[in-house]
């Protein structure tokens, strides 16, 4: 029999909240740090708890596997107990915003889509209110409160204020403020947004040679402070509207994880899809603009009734549109399982002669990792998005834009976008100064910063290249033929680790191309999403009776073991 060491379990004192309920939710403005005493003092009780633990009397116990029942439950609750008072000492960082929201009273810097605007499209000043009333409250009856325009609804800002009982919390991480609406940097992203929408309809095989394509890259490479890939310091037809991370720029624009066939279950799946027609864009005359600022009506998209493989942004941007938030992840790992790709070294199993993995360490634990972790980003982008940046999106920036070159309004727009050979492109094809939207009705309804597909692009990639062996060449790369309708093989030597990279970036960017989203949002967001799926990995890392060690590489070249 096995001999059990009393350990108690935490008294009724010890496992009464910390605070009453409401204190959970944000009182102060985001970002304010906890009192060191507090902070202290609570990890003190914490730790407590922890020490405290005595045995409760239980039924006779039987010998089942190595612990006996009793062992069981007590090292059950000092896994849960120990991963929680890790998170607990981890803090909560400081949450620091551009300042645009303090700068502009008028709110002009900052998310307003869904609240009544007047006619210039600003936000009218008690709506934004109500608002910041439910963002500071987190009072359920203040969130129905908020004052709406048309009757758009806002998309989910109370997941912010979501607990999570698996990785760190939503709140424990932080990201940069976003680039101010005055900046330069702004600029530069909005620039390429234009060439973006300008250049929805020309194929990836194109970039080479297009007019259009080339002079996007010039203008860019001109600009005071661009922040996208380039070669010899320039932007180049290479680089264009790519990511800045390992195997970015390596290959065809577009990852394989995108074009390949996948293997779901005994279902073959093509990855033909279901598009768009080209050259139709929206939001370009000022009253449409106007009306899905205030939440109104839109028209359905127009589809192309030829299935085709993504070939260029408007695909991208409709594939984009539609998917679920985890699907490229889940779809790349089917692949890559169906292709027997080679595990990461420091997996229990690679070497084991007597053994094969399944729950642990096997198919169906990555598959199910790789969308576990999808709602622990969520989680953690929408508290950066609703309660501490509120980003404004590109297309309201695009109505600053139209103010001013249109001579209607003074806003602080740098410079380089006025001047932008980009900007008057836009002007000359659709008369108007705003950015055209790829989606009828525009951005959706929650701000900008940081970008839900990033993060949750950035978790279920670093999950795939902790499982894979990153330096595995992936065998019979393809690309599409000219109109998107049939495969063809071509020659290129394509890692795991650069094509999951580049899903990342396709998907994340892609949102961009659609004119919803920023670079900045892509490059900082699959960071965020990063940290969600270590934290989570290593949290994990107790619960399993294997040793083992995974190896990954980070986005910015890093290598890290969990």
């Amino acid at each position: 029999m096995h001999s059990d060491e009393p350990m108690a379990l935490p008294t009724p004192a010890e496992t009464a909240p910390l605070a009453p309920a409401d204190a959970c939710a944000p009182t102060v403005k985001p970002g304010t740090s906890l009192n060191r005493r507090d902070f202290f003092g609570r990890a003190a009780l914490l730790t407590a708890g922890v020490a405290g633990l005595t045995a409760l009397p239980l039924a006779a116990e039987s010998e089942i596997g190595p612990l006996s029942p009793n062992q069981r439950r007590q090292a059950c609750l000092r896994l849960r107990m120990e991963a929680a008072q890790e998170g607990f000492l981890a803090g909560i960082p400081s949450h620091p915003d551009n300042g645009d929201e303090d700068r502009y009273p008028s709110r002009i810097g900052n998310f307003s889509k869904g609240l009544p605007h007047n006619a210039r499209g600003e936000v009218l000043p008690g709506a934004y209110r109500s608002l910041l009333t439910a963002l500071s409250t987190g009072r359920p009856a203040d969130f129905e409160n908020i004052q709406l325009g048309l009757g758009q609804p806002l998309t989910n800002p109370q997941a912010g204020l979501a607990f999570d009982m698996e990785g760190p919390d939503a709140q424990a991480l932080a990201i940069p403020p976003a680039p101010a609406l005055a900046s330069a940097e702004e600029a530069g992203e909005a620039v390429e947004l234009y060439w973006m929408a300008l250049l929805r309809d020309v194929p990836f095989g194109d970039y080479a040679t297009h007019p259009g394509t080339l002079a996007a890259c010039a203008e860019l490479s001109r600009l005071s402070d661009f922040r996208g890939p380039k070669q010899a310091g320039a932007v180049t037809p290479q680089t264009l509207f790519r990511g800045n991370t390992p195997g970015d720029l390596n290959g065809p624009f577009l990852s394989q994880f995108l074009w390949r066939n996948i293997p779901y279950g005994a279902l073959p799946i093509t990855q033909q899809m279901q598009t768009v027609v080209p050259g139709v864009d929206y939001l370009t005359s000022y009253d449409d603009w106007l009306n899905v600022q205030n939440g109104g009506p839109y028209p359905p998209d127009q589809f192309d009734p030829t299935p085709r493989y993504i070939r260029n942004l408007r695909d991208m941007g409709q594939w984009v549109h539609v998917d679920a938030l985890y699907q490229a992840y889940l779809s790349a790992c089917l692949i890559l399982l169906g292709m027997n790709a080679p595990l990461d070294p420091g997996n229990p199993y690679v070497r084991s002669r007597t053994q094969t993995g399944f729950g642990t360490f096997g198919n169906p634990h990555v598959l199910t990792l790789v969308t576990e972790v999808a709602t622990r980003a969520l989680k953690a982008v929408w508290f950066q998005k609703w309660y501490v940046h509120r980003r404004l999106r590109p297309e309201a920036y695009g109505g600053l834009v139209h103010q001013v070159l249109a001579n209607h309004a003074d806003y602080p727009i740098h410079p380089d976008m006025l001047h932008s050979a980009a900007a008057q492109s836009v002007f000359s094809r659709y008369g108007t100064y705003l950015l055209p939207m790829a989606f009828p009705e525009g951005c959706p309804t929650h701000p900008a910063y940081g970008a839900g597909h990033a993060t949750v692009a950035g978790a279920c990639v670093t999950i795939l290249k902790a499982w894979f062996d990153e330096s595995y060449i992936l065998p019979d790369p393809v690309a599409p033929n000219a109109d998107g309708t049939a495969l063809v093989p071509i020659q290129a030597a394509l890692t795991v680790g650069g094509e999951l990279n580049k899903l990342a970036a396709n998907v994340a960017i892609g949102r961009n191309g659609a004119g919803v989203h920023w670079r900045s949002d892509y490059a900082q967001s699959i960071l965020l999403g990063q940290r969600v799926a270590l934290g989570l990995l290593r949290e994990a890392k107790p619960c399993y009776n294997e040793p083992f060690s995974l190896t990954l590489t980070t986005f910015d070249g890093t290598l890290v073991t969990i």
